[in-house]
């Protein structure tokens, strides 16, 4: 098996890059543990692999992707047999409390803990935080116009106060322009150096449970904030986070307990007053 050829043949197909390293990867693994020539042993190794049926799933595809890039279908390649399907269960993860996000953004340096705070404040994905430039922002207003990735809808958020701060003093220090991207580099790269500062934070202080908070944890948290401070208005949420259908912003919200959101009385004489205070809200 080729998998050069199979990643140009996606490339010129125009898969997403994260799309085509994955099937590489999966790939390389079938290549290893079974004769990928042979449809009828590769989909053995998988039925009798002990995983989920969310690999299972994502190894046919990928092992599909293969098959696509020599020009063939499945059932061509696998004497009119169907390709299987293994059925995904639904799993939820549940959003972080508050306060460990907020740990981790205080205890980061300037650029990571700008990442951070921007993804807290707007529930992007990864991916669309490296798409966003400096033009994006509205530094008056702090108004985002978020580009959808995988398939959602572009979008605006609003980032806070603190965000705007420290990526003014980001501009200022790396001499940003309207064309500069607030991160160079792949939403894999991103991950990673997450990953490196939140478990070293973790060990340093020896917080475990910090470990157990993903990037995407982020988007997680923003959807279930929004979803309480909201009174349960699904239809919001599902704008925020850019989906075009309301049973993806579900598995995004968790139910906070009564005590994860601290209301805090704020009384306001001015109009200067109210804003400041639906701006820290």
């Amino acid at each position: 098996m080729n998998i050069t050829n199979v990643m140009l043949w996606m490339m010129k197909s125009a898969y997403e890059q994260t799309t085509i390293k994955k099937v590489a990867k999966l790939l390389r693994h079938l290549e290893r543990n079974c004769n990928t020539q042979e449809p009828e042993e590769v989909k053995l190794y998988i039925a009798k692999k002990l995983c989920s049926n969310g690999h299972k799933q994502n190894l046919i595809e990928a092992y599909a992707c293969f098959i696509r890039s020599l020009g063939l279908t499945w059932e061509q390649a696998n004497n009119g047999a169907k390709q299987p399907f293994y059925e995904r269960y639904s799993k939820k993860r549940k959003a972080p409390k508050e306060e460990l996000i907020d740990f981790l953004i205080n205890h980061a340096r300037i650029e990571m803990a700008l990442k951070l705070s921007i993804s807290k404040d707007l529930g992007q994905r990864p991916k669309e935080l490296t798409w966003l430039t400096l033009k994006d922002i509205d530094l008056s207003t702090g108004i985002v116009s978020i580009t959808g990735a995988k398939h959602t809808i572009g979008r605006e958020g609003k980032l806070r106060t603190k965000s705007l701060e420290l990526l003014k003093i980001i501009i200022l220090k790396k001499g940003l322009t309207q064309n500069s991207h607030i991160y160079n580099g792949t939403s894999e790269n991103l991950g990673n150096n997450y990953r490196h500062y939140r478990n070293r934070i973790a060990d340093e202080f020896n917080m475990p449970e910090l470990k157990q908070i993903s990037l995407y944890d982020f988007r997680r948290f923003k959807a279930s904030h929004a979803y309480e401070l909201t009174r349960h208005n699904l239809i919001h949420v599902k704008q925020l986070l850019g989906h075009k259908h309301i049973e993806q912003t579900e598995h995004y919200i968790s139910i906070f307990s009564e005590k994860s959101i601290n209301w805090v009385p704020v009384v306001c004489t001015t109009q200067a007053e109210i804003e400041q205070a639906i701006e820290t809200t």
